[in-house]
């Protein structure tokens, strides 16, 4: 039995704890020992720091994480080469600004330690820029690694797809000697998301006449299917379904079916409007997990069938399954829908009350949504002007929408002003309160309106024809 006496067998100890992270008393109790052996040889201090902020991370204690190695710079344990990549990822767990702030000084640090030609710490470093919306850092922190290896270059790839540059990602493919799933999946999760999902589709079919993929030495994995079944709702609905049912077959040919993957399917078959294959997949699921319901709940609301989305999500209510965020903003949207607005205020009361979740603006857009299609103006305006943080653009377009549904002219003109302030060059909100005008036959406000969006130099975006 190791003595937690002896500095070598506390390690030991505390190695123990971070594979049975529950048991966070007896970290802190081995911390406190810690304490008193402070002033053992050099590097078990650094040894036990790294193996408390490691394990510290592991139960998702991120600040304590980083108050611990103000302790061990205090204490003058000498950090390494691991223990920036547990503090790197322990900063890039907090929002965007802050993880930019408490990034830079940990940069500083690394400089000062010699240990930034560790390609394992740049590649954390890339990472955590890349969440703070620091493109060109991360591009940058990229060059310093001399022979970048396979993650590096998908770490550089995730991060041109969260910040939107797929140029520039595109041209760090090209460049890479070895790919892996995670590149190509990288590259087809980047395209969806910056709205170029026929690329996106292009690059999986690209990467399944790979010579790798034919040998059987790489494969598509769960997040690329999830990715790619994402990218074919964008498409033409006829192409979509061609290309969904393929996946979905060679997904069921060979692959075991997780329940993301699954998921992703009764998404896809929810937003084509193929409900009968949605209500297979998830009734052919073994176990359902929320994350399975809720596509479900979604996807029922999303064709009409309203009622049945709130009995879906009864029955799982009534299985035990906790809601999440994602499930009030399926469930809101069907009492929207449903014009239930009642109901949609006793689920938003629910959340919080109930549930201890806190609304978000996705919530407060499918209230101020629930209201407008209801014809209530005025409440969802005066919902709007209580929520506890500015409205958005998406917020605001709901009820500007319910105006012009309504006739509702002068609060959509007042909506409709706050919203060119934040998007004036949105052509969009100029031509959605041009129609409210033309509906209330106010010609000549309507007439302004286009003179002012072709004198900004604005152009509405044309529609066009699949057929």
């Amino acid at each position: 039995m190791p003595n937690p006496k002896k500095p070598e067998h506390m390690l030991q100890l505390l190695q123990h704890f971070i594979k049975h992270s529950n048991q966070i008393k007896q970290i802190h109790s081995l911390l406190t020992t810690s304490g008193r052996l402070l002033l053992t040889s050099q590097w078990i201090n650094t040894l036990l720091y790294n193996t408390l902020i490691r394990a510290y991370l592991n139960i998702s204690q991120p600040q304590t994480t980083l108050i611990l190695f103000t302790h061990m710079l205090f204490h003058q344990a000498q950090p390494n080469s691991h223990t920036f990549p547990s503090l790197i990822k322990a900063a890039s767990s907090f929002p965007p600004h802050l993880a930019s702030h408490i990034g830079k000084p940990l940069h500083c640090q690394v400089l000062r330690r010699g240990v930034l030609s560790d390609p394992y710490v740049c590649t954390s470093f890339i990472g955590l820029y890349s969440h703070a919306c620091e493109l060109g850092s991360a591009h940058k922190m990229f060059d310093e690694i001399p022979e970048p290896c396979v993650v590096s270059y998908n770490a550089m790839l995730d991060a041109c797809g969260k910040n939107g540059d797929m140029g520039l990602g595109f041209l760090m493919f090209s460049r890479m000697p070895y790919r892996d799933v995670y590149s190509w999946t990288s590259m087809i999760h980047g395209y969806m998301k910056n709205g170029c999902s026929e690329v996106a589709v292009k690059f999986f079919q690209r990467m399944m006449i790979h010579e790798d993929v034919k040998c059987g030495l790489m494969k598509p994995n769960e997040a690329t299917f999830v990715s790619v079944l994402s990218s074919f709702t964008f498409l033409d609905v006829s192409v979509a379904l061609y290309l969904g049912r393929q996946v979905h077959a060679y997904m069921v040919k060979n692959e075991e079916l997780s329940v993301f993957m699954t998921t992703a399917l009764i998404a896809f078959y929810g937003k084509m409007g193929c409900m009968v294959y949605a209500s297979k997949v998830f009734d052919a699921m073994v176990i359902k997990q929320v994350c399975a319901w809720n596509a479900m709940i979604s996807s029922l609301a999303l064709n009409g069938r309203e009622k049945q989305a709130l009995m879906m999500y009864e029955k799982m209510r009534a299985r035990g399954l906790q809601p999440n965020d994602i499930t009030f903003v399926a469930v809101l949207s069907a009492c929207a829908r449903a014009k239930l607005v009642d109901l949609g205020f006793k689920l938003f009361e629910k959340m919080s009350h109930e549930f201890g979740l806190v609304p978000k603006m996705e919530h407060y857009g499918c209230v101020v949504d629930l209201l407008g299609r209801a014809g209530l103006l005025q409440e969802a305006y005066d919902f709007i002007k209580k929520m506890p943080f500015k409205a958005d653009a998406t917020v605001l377009g709901a009820l500007m929408g319910a105006c012009r549904l309504y006739g509702g002219i002068e609060l959509g003109n007042e909506v409709a002003q706050l919203l060119l302030k934040s998007q004036p060059s949105h052509s969009g909100r100029y031509v959605q309160l041009s129609s409210i005008y033309a509906g209330a036959e106010r010609w000549d406000h309507a007439a302004a309106l286009r003179k002012a969006m072709l004198d900004a130099g604005i152009h509405k975006v044309p529609a066009h024809s699949f057929i």
